[in-house]
Parts: structure tokens; C-alpha cells; sequence
């Protein structure tokens, strides 16, 4: 009798298919494996994720598996409960959980072996020693190696430059003894070679990585060398949390509040909470390094499930930068900056240090108005204006990458001259050559570094002193460490003060923070400088006096008051169409479908998404609260698979987003 396995493939339906097997041939230990399977009059490569006796579909309705791939499986035991509880925890169809947790080579069915010309990469033979670790730091690190054999979240609370990395080093250290791996996340693509490097340097052990710089071919070539546990290193970005380490002793996140560990598009997970899932499954140690950790993190310490470990002094006895906010109010400023900011900067370059300038927008200027009768620059596609660059000299949409060309005369009454409005990094850039023409600058940020292998070049360029003024974005000021930096100076910083997202103030905490580390990380002393029309806010007087931590406790508290996030739970059902009537449509289905269901909860919505029109497209939200986070789980299960049957005459597009980080 044909036996029954349960393929889940690449398809956006939240079900596994039914196909028919030689009982002789398909055991219980190809579940993993993968095998094309005729779909749709085409063959498709799926994964065998369950063998079964019978099938709800009728057997003359079944068709038979083409071919089996693999004699052992590329989704391993433990990766297979991972998937298979993210899958459910995101209402998220399993298949296309599995395929996004696959390397792309692997997805199309390619082999999962390397090729006779792929030796293994070369590595470090001569390591340096180890440091010596300050009380804080052996503190910790004697915390986490109380529980090594066991699954505990540790929180490295440790401030800008206290050592976490070589607590990292020295757990590490001891997993490798005893011949496990370690699986270490890293926010962005920008910080992984300097990782690597302090890894490299350490241990006599290959130290690989995976991230979307990578050709399919290394990263195929990473996979397989952690599934055979070769790879004893692996350092990556959010999908590298997938890695098949069969021998996995712990997981680190490093700078585990950065927004990037939460995948925005399609399956949209956080790799932070999949880490420490996997770490519950695994029975291993999760180390969550940061100096501004969330309020999530925050309420998890406070409720007994994660561990905090404090570092509060930087290494080497570096002395903590000095911080001082500028009102600007009234002042004349010049290129955006004010006269007592321009002197303090150009007293740093006469004494040779580098200093940094923070501006998180690129571009040469936010839009482009008329000076006669205030009309301004929108995109045809999208409700946001264009934003104007000089290098090339073009309008471009940073929401759907629309671009035209600049004109010079309005053509709303034609007459008015076009004028920039607001400051970019471009346009401040033009403004520092002027006024400190005797100084290198280097600009980071997306525009400048497209090219590949750009990145690396301006940050080495930092390194060696060749710049003396260090202009850039979020890109710049991640966990960079440029010791002859005296002098940080964040721009612009009041957007974030009276933003409608909740959790704007969090984040710009977590942002003046984390720029701020850049200064004085070696034997100078270090300054921070904000400039800023709101100097009374509560975000100065607290952070800035009584620390980060401090003001996370008050943002707790007002949270809680406010019955949001730690405190409830969120899940955002966004739609998209042609027509705005038509998203309406499909979110007031799926609020009543919600609130039939037995579990209280609270829906808001449907509203327009803040950006209403994004590449012509009309986009519409409803966000479902409740302080159960059980009652919104079995609302979801529920619900999901009504709205995957929903049909509408025009084409809709939505997305479920649990514990979404953005409201828009």
C-alpha cells in the first residue's frame, strides 16, 4: 500500500500537500528532505515535512512524488520543530516559512554538497591572547557559564565600549572546547567583517558568514560547511539565525535592539525571539548584548524570564563621553549647524581628532517648494514628497525609487523658482567643505556606498585617519569602534521627539546612545553634542543626566499606564490595492471575523496606513490588541485561514504582522 507524505512548498496557501510514495522506497527519516512533486502541470521542489497513513483528499485524486532529492534531510530535527512553531506563531504558510529559511541554491533543488573545486577556507593559525577581564566582566561571564548546558536568556546590559565582545570571546571560548559552534547575529551587513576580524584573530578555528553580500555559491558553501560542523563560527545577519549547526553551543545577538533583526517584508519574523525560541529547543545559552535594550527586553528581566548582566564602566578605564544639548532656538544657524556647535567642532580638528556629524537622511534635501506660492515636490505614486539629490542631479521617491528631473520654474504657477527645503546628508556635506575646507570629509550612508566593496573602503579609510570629518547615517554610528572620534554631534533630532509612532522616544534614546558610543572609546576623552529646539524635554533631562536605563523605566511605566507594548500584545493586518474601497472591504470582513471569535479582544481599525499611497497602490491597517497573548494567538488561528479564502474582484495584496515594530 502507497504511503502518504506531506510536502510543504513555496506556495502563499497555509497547508502542507498530499502525495502519494512507494511505502519501500519513503521511511520516516527523509522527513527533511526534499523532492519534486508535480504542481499545477509543472514539477515543483518541496520538503517531505510529515509521513502520513491516510490523506483527507481522496487517493484517485492524489498524484505521486517525481523524485527524492535528498537522502538526508536539509531541515534537520531540531530546525523542523523551529519552523514549525514560528510557522504557527506568525500565521504564516509553512511552506514559504521552510523555503525563506533555505539558501536560495538549496530552494531550487540544486545539490546539497560541495563542489570538488570548493576546499575549505583558510584560517587563522597564530591567535592573540586573551584580555583580561574586569570584575563586571568576569561577572558575567561566570553567569553564563553557570547555565552553559542549559537554555537560559542572559541580557549583557553593558554601556557603549564596556567589553561585551570579549565576554562574547570567552563563552566562546569554553563552546569550542568542548567542540560546539557559535551562532552570532549581527544587525547589519556594515559590521561584519570588523566581527570577523576580532574573531578571526582570536581563534585558530574557521570563522565563517552569511549575509545578502554573499553570492548564492558562498552562501550554499557557508550552509553546508555549518550543517557538517566545520564551520565552528558562524557570524551573520537576521536569516542567519537558520543555520543548520547540528552542534550549536550558543547564540549571541549583538546589538539585540536594532530594528534591523525584524524582517519588514513578506514572512515578517524577528530574529531576536526565533534566537531565543531556538535557544529553548536547543538547551543553550542566549546572550543579548546591547547598552539600549528594548522596553520588551526590559519587561522580560522584570518578570524573571531573561537574566541581566550589567557592564557599567568601558574597558581599558576609557572615560565616558561628556554630553551637552544646544538650543537653537532663535539662533542663526549655517549649514544647520549653530555658531557654538561650528567652533567646538573646529577646536576637535585643530587638537587632530576625528569628529562625527549624525544625520539620518540622505540625500541633498527632503523636497523641492516654490518660493512665490509654496508648492512643493510629491511623488505621482506615492503620498510623500521627492526627495532632491545633487550627484547625480535627480528627484528621487525613497518609498517606491521613482525618479524624475528637476525643473527650475513651478509648474503650479509658473513663475516661482524651486528651492530645497531641509537638510540631507549631501547638502550638509557641501555645507562642511565650505566651512572647514582644510579637512577631508567622509560621507557613509546608502548613496555613497552602492558600489560593492564601498563600505569597507570608507570605514578602513576611518580607520587609518584619512578623514578627519565623518559624515553619515544609522550606517556610520552601529557599533563601530574609531578610536581617534572625541566628537559626536547628532543633527536634526527633533523629528523623533513628537512622532505619532509609540514608540518613537524608545528609539531615539536608543539612537543618541549609540551615536553617542562612538566618542572617546580609546585613551581620549570624548564630547556629545545635540542640537535641538525642545531642550526642556523629558527625553534630555532624564537620559542625559541619569542614563538610559533610567529613562527606559519611565518609558515603562507610561507604557504601561497606556496599555501598550510590553504590557499588550499586537498583531497589524495591512492590505493593499488598486482601489482604496477595496481594502476597506477586506478589513471590515476580517474584523468581524475577529471579533466573533470567543477570546476578548480590540481592534482598531480599518484606518489608512500613515504613507495612505505607496507606488500606486492604496494601503489600509487594522491593528488587533488584546493583553492575552493566548486570546490573540487562537483569534489569529481562527481567523487565518477564512481570509486566505477571501475573494475579491480586484487583485488585493495583505500581510499579518505579528508584534510589529512599525505602525505604518
Amino acid at each position: 500500500m502507497n504511503k502518504i507524505v506531506q510536502v510543504a512548498l513555496a506556495t502563499p496557501l497555509p497547508k502542507l500537500y498530499d502525495y502519494l510514495c512507494d511505502p519501500h522506497v519513503f521511511q520516516k527519516k527523509y522527513v527533511g528532505c526534499r523532492v519534486k512533486v508535480p504542481f499545477n502541470h509543472r514539477d515543483l521542489v518541496g520538503v517531505i515535512w510529515e509521513i502520513a497513513d491516510h490523506s483527507k483528499v481522496d487517493s484517485d485524486k492524489l498524484k505521486f512524488v517525481t523524485e527524492l532529492i535528498d537522502t538526508s534531510p536539509v531541515v534537520g530535527k531540531q530546525l523542523h520543530q523551529l519552523l514549525s512553531w514560528a510557522a504557527a506563531y506568525y500565521h504564516h504558510p509553512i511552506g514559504e516559512v521552510i523555503f525563506s529559511a533555505l539558501p536560495t541554491n538549496i530552494r531550487k533543488g540544486k545539490p546539497a554538497k560541495l563542489g570538488s573545486a570548493d576546499s575549505f577556507p583558510d584560517f587563522n593559525t597564530t591567535i592573540e591572547s586573551k584580555l583580561a577581564l574586569n570584575l563586571e566582566q568576569q561577572t558575567a561571564f561566570a553567569a553564563i557559564q553557570k547555565k552553559n548546558n542549559q537554555f537560559s536568556t542572559f541580557l549583557l546590559n553593558g554601556i557603549t565600549g564596556s567589553g561585551k565582545t570579549e565576554v562574547y570571546l570567552w563563552v566562546i571560548a569554553e563552546d569550542l572546547k568542548k567542540n560546539q559552534q557559535a551562532l552570532i547575529l549581527v544587525p547589519e551587513i556594515g559590521l561584519t567583517p570588523q566581527t570577523v576580524a576580532r574573531f578571526q584573530a582570536r581563534f585558530s578555528v574557521p570563522v565563517m558568514t552569511y549575509h545578502s553580500g554573499l553570492t548564492e555559491k558562498q552562501k550554499l558553501n557557508t550552509w553546508l560547511w555549518a550543517r557538517s560542523g566545520e564551520a565552528k563560527i558562524i557570524i551573520g545577519t537576521r536569516s542567519a539565525v537558520f543555520m543548520p549547526c547540528n552542534h550549536l553551543g550558543v547564540i549571541i545577538i549583538d546589538e539585540s535592539h536594532d530594528l534591523s533583526f525584524k524582517q519588514q517584508e513578506g514572512w515578517r519574523y524577528s530574529a531576536r525571539d526565533i534566537a531565543v525560541k531556538r535557544g529553548s529547543l536547543e538547551n543553550i545559552p542566549v546572550i543579548l548584548g546591547t547598552a539600549t535594550p528594548t522596553l520588551e527586553t526590559l519587561a522580560n528581566v522584570e518578570r524573571g524570564r531573561f537574566q541581566a548582566l550589567y557592564l557599567h564602566a568601558r574597558a581599558a578605564d576609557a572615560a565616558l563621553p561628556q554630553f551637552k544639548v544646544i538650543d537653537i532656538r532663535s539662533h542663526k544657524l549655517q549649514s544647520g549647524l549653530s555658531i557654538e556647535l561650528i567652533e567646538l567642532i573646529q577646536s576637535h580638528l585643530d587638537r587632530e581628532n576625528q569628529v562625527l556629524i549624525f544625520l539620518n537622511r540622505r540625500g541633498f534635501a527632503p523636497t523641492l517648494i516654490c518660493h512665490q506660492c509654496g508648492w512643493s515636490v510629491k511623488c505621482k505614486r506615492c503620498d510623500a514628497h521627492m526627495t532632491l539629490h545633487m550627484q547625480p542631479h535627480y528627484l528621487h521617491c525613497h518609498h517606491c525609487s521613482a525618479t524624475q528631473p528637476v525643473e527650475k520654474i513651478c509648474p503650479a504657477c509658473d513663475a516661482g523658482q524651486l528651492v530645497p527645503l531641509g537638510l540631507g546628508t549631501e547638502r550638509l556635506e557641501q555645507g562642511l567643505q565650505k566651512i572647514f575646507n582644510d579637512y577631508k570629509i567622509i560621507r557613509v550612508d546608502r548613496d555613497t556606498t552602492r558600489g560593492k566593496g564601498e563600505l569597507a573602503k570608507k570605514l578602513s579609510a576611518i580607520q587609518s585617519g584619512e578623514g578627519q570629518l565623518l559624515l553619515g547615517t544609522q550606517m556610520l554610528a552601529k557599533g563601530h569602534h574609531f578610536p581617534d572620534i572625541t566628537l559626536a554631534v547628532i543633527l536634526d533630532i527633533d523629528n523623533g521627539l513628537y512622532s505619532g509612532e509609540f514608540r518613537a522616544c524608545e528609539r531615539l534614546a536608543q539612537l543618541i546612545v549609540q551615536v553617542a558610543g562612538r566618542s572617546g572609546r580609546a585613551d581620549k576623552p570624548g564630547e556629545v553634542i545635540l542640537q535641538t529646539h525642545c531642550p526642556e524635554h523629558p527625553l534630555f533631562q532624564v537620559l542625559l543626566t541619569q542614563g538610559y536605563n533610567a529613562y527606559a523605566g519611565l518609558l515603562l511605566q507610561e507604557r504601561e499606564q497606556a496599555g501598550l507594548p510590553p504590557y499588550s500584545h499586537l498583531a497589524l493586518l495591512r492590505a493593499e490595492a488598486t482601489e482604496n474601497e477595496v481594502c476597506r472591504e477586506f478589513l471590515d470582513f476580517a474584523k468581524k471575523l475577529f471579533q466573533s471569535c470567543t477570546q476578548p479582544i480590540y481592534c482598531l481599525g480599518p484606518i489608512p496606513a500613515p504613507l495612505t499611497k505607496k507606488a500606486d497602490r492604496y494601503r489600509m491597517q487594522l491593528l488587533i490588541q488584546t493583553t492575552i497573548r493566548q486570546n490573540l494567538q487562537q483569534v489569529l488561528k481562527e481567523s487565518v485561514p477564512k481570509l486566505s479564502k477571501y475573494r475579491v474582484k480586484k487583485k488585493l495584496r495583505w500581510s499579518l504582522d505579528i508584534d510589529p515594530q512599525e505602525l505604518y
